[in-house]
C-alpha cells in the first residue's frame, strides 16, 4: 500500500511513500442492508471549528420594543423553542431589507439561498453522528474508465468503515461513488444546470438527494457536513472545489480534514497538478512549503482509505475559545507524549504550549464530548499546514491505554 505526500520542504517533483496496514473500523450501527454506520459522538457540529459558536446568540433588537414584542409573541405562536433569539434576528434582517429596498433579484437570491440552507439542514440533521467523506470528479467518466473503477471501490471501503459518502449527486465519478456506498449510505447534493447535470440513478428519488441552483449554498454543505475530502480527476468543478478547500483549511476559516487526491492506477492527473503547484505557486513564493501537509496523494485506494480513518485514530476535534485552541483526544496522551509534542511543535506555540485542562465553559453546548480528554495551547493561526502535521503526530503518540 503506497501513499503519496508532498514533503513541505522542497519545490522538486519528489514524492515520499508511506506504506502502512489499514486500520479497521469500530461500526457500532447498522442499517437494514447489513453494511455497518459508525455513530459516534461527534458533538456540535461546526465546520469553522469555533468560529460560528463564537459569534453572539442575543437578539439584536428593532430599535421598537412593541416591535420586539410582536417578534417574541409571533415565535411564541409559532412553537419556536430553540433558539429564539437567532429566529428573531433573522426577522429583524428580513424587516431591514424590506425597508432599505433591496433590489428584488437581490431579494430573491437571499430568500432562495436560504430556502436552499434550511432544506439541507433538515435532510444531514438526522445523520449528525455519523462520518461523511464528499467524493468530488467528473461528471463525464465513463463506466469503463479505471478512475470510475477506483471511485466505486473507494466509496464502499469508506461505507465499510462506517463512513456515508457525500456527493454532487451526478454521474460519473459521483455516481461511481454512491453506486459503492449504496442508496442507503449516500447523499446527493445536485445542482439545477441547464445541462449535463442530473441526479444518477443510486440516489435520485432518495430523501437525502439535495438540489441547489446556487453553487455557493452547495460548496457550503459539502464543507460544513463532510469529514473528509476526496477528490478524483475532474474538469474546472473539481478544480473549484478543491481549491476551495485547501483555501479554507488555509486560512483558518474551515476545520483541518483529510483532503486526499486519487489517481487512477499508475495514474498522473494529481502528480501533474501538484508540479503545477511547485513550479508556479511554491516557487513565487505565493504558497508555503506547510500548505503542502494539508493535502495527500495517492494511486491506491486503500491507501486514501487508511489516510482518512487513520486521522481519526485518536484525534476527535479541535476548537478555538478565543485565543486558546483546545484539541479533544479520544485517548489520553501520556505525559511524556505531551512533553515531545511541545518540544516538536515549538514553533508552532505562540503563547503557551499544550497543556491538559478540563473542558472549558465555551464548551458546555457540546455535552456529548465533555468526556474526552483537552489539551489547551495558544498557537499561532496562520501556519494551518503546520497545525496538520500536529494531529498527525498526536494520533502517533503514546497514549495511556496502549
Amino acid at each position: 500500500m503506497t501513499l503519496l505526500r508532498v514533503p513541505a520542504p522542497t519545490v522538486t517533483n519528489h514524492f515520499s511513500l508511506l506504506t502502512s496496514h489499514f486500520l479497521p473500523g469500530e461500526p457500532k450501527a447498522s442499517p437494514s442492508c447489513g453494511a455497518p454506520i459508525l455513530v459516534l459522538d461527534l458533538g456540535v457540529q461546526d465546520f469553522t471549528a469555533g468560529g460560528i459558536h463564537a459569534l453572539h446568540a442575543a437578539f439584536a433588537s428593532s430599535g421598537d420594543e412593541e416591535f420586539d414584542r410582536r417578534i417574541r409573541e409571533l415565535l411564541a405562536d409559532w412553537g419556536v423553542t430553540a433558539s429564539p433569539e437567532l429566529i428573531a434576528e433573522m426577522i429583524v434582517t428580513a424587516l431591514r431589507m424590506g425597508r432599505d429596498a433591496v433590489p428584488v433579484a437581490d431579494l430573491k437570491m437571499i430568500n432562495r439561498s436560504l430556502k436552499e440552507l434550511r432544506a439541507a439542514s433538515k435532510v444531514f440533521a438526522p445523520y449528525q453522528g455519523v462520518r461523511k467523506v464528499a467524493v468530488f470528479g467528473s461528471a463525464r467518466t465513463a463506466p469503463t474508465a479505471p478512475e470510475f473503477l477506483a471511485a466505486e471501490r473507494f466509496a464502499s471501503s469508506m461505507r465499510n468503515q462506517g463512513y456515508m459518502i457525500v456527493t454532487g449527486g451526478g454521474d460519473g465519478i459521483m455516481g461511481a461513488a454512491q453506486r459503492g456506498a449504496g442508496r442507503e449510505h449516500s447523499f446527493g447534493l445536485n445542482i439545477r444546470l441547464p445541462f449535463e447535470q442530473r441526479a444518477n440513478e443510486i440516489i435520485d428519488g432518495d430523501p437525502k438527494l439535495v438540489n441547489f441552483n446556487y453553487f455557493f449554498t452547495r460548496k457550503l454543505n459539502f464543507l460544513k457536513e463532510s469529514h473528509a475530502l476526496a477528490l478524483f480527476p475532474g474538469g474546472f468543478g473539481t478544480m473549484d472545489e478543491g481549491f476551495e478547500c485547501l483555501t479554507l483549511m488555509q486560512t483558518g476559516k474551515a476545520r483541518i480534514i483529510p483532503m486526499v487526491l486519487i489517481d487512477e492506477p499508475g495514474g498522473n492527473y494529481w502528480k501533474t497538478w501538484i508540479n503545477f503547484l511547485q513550479d508556479h505557486l511554491l516557487k513565487e513564493g505565493l504558497v508555503s512549503p506547510d500548505d503542502f501537509h494539508l493535502f495527500s496523494v495517492t494511486d491506491d485506494v486503500e491507501a486514501a482509505v487508511h489516510e482518512i480513518v487513520k486521522f481519526y485514530r485518536n484525534f476527535h476535534s479541535y476548537r478555538w475559545v478565543g485565543d486558546q485552541l483546545v484539541f479533544r483526544l479520544q485517548h489520553q496522551l501520556t505525559d511524556k507524549a505531551i512533553t515531545r509534542l511541545n518540544e516538536e511543535f515549538a514553533d508552532l506555540f505562540e503563547r503557551r504550549p499544550l497543556a491538559v485542562t478540563n473542558p472549558l465553559k465555551a464548551e458546555k453546548n457540546e455535552p456529548d464530548i465533555l468526556h474526552l480528554q483537552r489539551l489547551t495551547c495558544g498557537p499561532h493561526r496562520r501556519n494551518f499546514g503546520r497545525m496538520r502535521q500536529l494531529i498527525d503526530a498526536m494520533n502517533e503518540a503514546e497514549t495511556v491505554d496502549r
